[in-house]
């Protein structure tokens, strides 16, 4: 069997921006690298938004926003992000851009194979696909198994589930310079839901229907209530250029517990996407970072996480959604009804004080996330 330093199964966000990162790193290129993915990475299959003052992926934004709306059924409000900006990349310019980077190291391979297995066997791991098997020292994984979440009912799980069309209508009704953040005045059904909406010009917008909720709908739901949302905008004459999908899981499952001495769980599978709100690009470029110092210093990737606050912020706020799922948008109209923006956003990005914590949750319903936390504490 073939064997390399490290086998980077998927190639999703957190497994190409970990080799991204480990190839700007200068630190790895003595240490061979093999990816296996069976999907090539040559479709727009997703868009990623996140909010920020400078990236490292600046060159490929597609669009800008320096407002965003909040509304529901009561209010609405334009949120000032700066010194932020909301800021769209586009699946496939990310995957070219990195892709471009990354396949010039000579140390570096990709192999278009389904991954079946892997394992730790002593003093290195075997990676099996459909084709045949890989040795390797260290295994980065990247591939979701959702049953591991499923089969345990400790911590909560709540699907962000969403369809979104990519429109050119008639009409010229969007406001291209400001975002649509959350609008919860769509019906809420017992559940979590509110449109979302990122307009590039005034004829063409990003339209998605999006929920956090246990369960998925059926396709015909989703499409009807864009539908709706679409002839509530004044639009009657549209072209559907493009559509998406997506279901991104939300819980503080503690997936770090599955790491072994020399196999870690990246992305989704590995808890790097913000569990109280699905956020996840901006998430992976801190957390590929760290890990790539880490690598170039440690042994033991069962060492790598450290629980926070944050972790703690997150699971309070899952079982909050997840025991009052239909209160979802009280929740959030109580955070962004008079709350700064920019503290909002900074306390999301994990990046503020206790103080600043505190100016935060004290928005939040508290009946409701006390009763959560006594849960929690007996």
């Amino acid at each position: 069997m073939q064997h390399y330093h490290y086998i980077v199964t998927g190639t999703g966000l957190s497994a190409m921006m970990t080799v991204y990162e480990m190839v700007i790193s200068g630190k790895f290129q003595d240490q061979s690298i093999l990816l296996i993915d069976e999907n090539t990475k040559k479709t727009n299959d997703r868009t990623w938004c996140f909010w920020d003052e400078r990236n490292p992926f600046d060159n490929i934004i597609s669009k800008t926003w320096n407002t965003a709306l909040f509304a529901d059924e009561h209010f609405q409000r334009t949120l000032d992000l700066k010194p932020y900006q909301y800021k769209m990349i586009k699946g496939l310019d990310f995957y070219n851009h990195v892709l471009e980077r990354i396949l010039q190291e000579k140390n570096i391979h990709f192999i278009q194979q389904k991954v079946t297995d892997f394992e730790e066997l002593g003093n290195h791991c075997v990676v099996k696909t459909e084709a045949k098997s890989y040795t390797c020292n260290r295994v980065l994984n990247s591939i979701y198994n959702p049953e591991i979440v499923k089969r345990q009912s400790k911590y909560p799980l709540l699907q962000q589930h969403f369809v979104g069309w990519f429109i050119k209508s008639k009409e010229a009704v969007f406001n291209p310079d400001r975002a649509t953040f959350m609008d919860f005045s769509v019906e809420q059904k017992g559940n979590t839901r509110f449109m979302y909406v990122l307009p590039t010009s005034e004829t063409e917008a990003l339209i998605e229907y999006t929920l956090f909720s246990p369960d998925l709908l059926q396709t015909s739901e989703y499409e009807t209530a864009i539908q709706d949302y679409l002839k509530k905008l004044g639009i009657t004459e549209y072209e559907i250029v493009e559509k998406e999908r997506g279901n991104i899981p939300m819980t503080s499952y503690p997936f770090w517990k599955h790491n072994t001495q020399n196999i870690i769980n990246i992305g989704s599978v590995g808890g790097w996407t913000k569990a109280s709100t699905g956020y996840t690009f901006k998430n992976t470029i801190k957390k590929s970072k760290a890990l790539v110092e880490f690598l170039s210093t440690e042994t033991d990737l069962r060492q790598f996480h450290k629980k926070d606050k944050f972790w703690f912020y997150d699971l309070l706020f899952l079982d909050v959604l997840y025991r009052n799922n239909e209160r979802g948008s009280q929740v959030f109209a109580s955070l962004f009804r008079e709350g700064n923006p920019t503290l909002i956003f900074k306390f999301l990005d994990e990046e503020t004080s206790f103080s600043e914590d505190l100016q935060v949750i004290w928005k939040c319903p508290k009946g409701l996330f006390i009763k959560a936390l006594f849960r929690r504490i007996f």
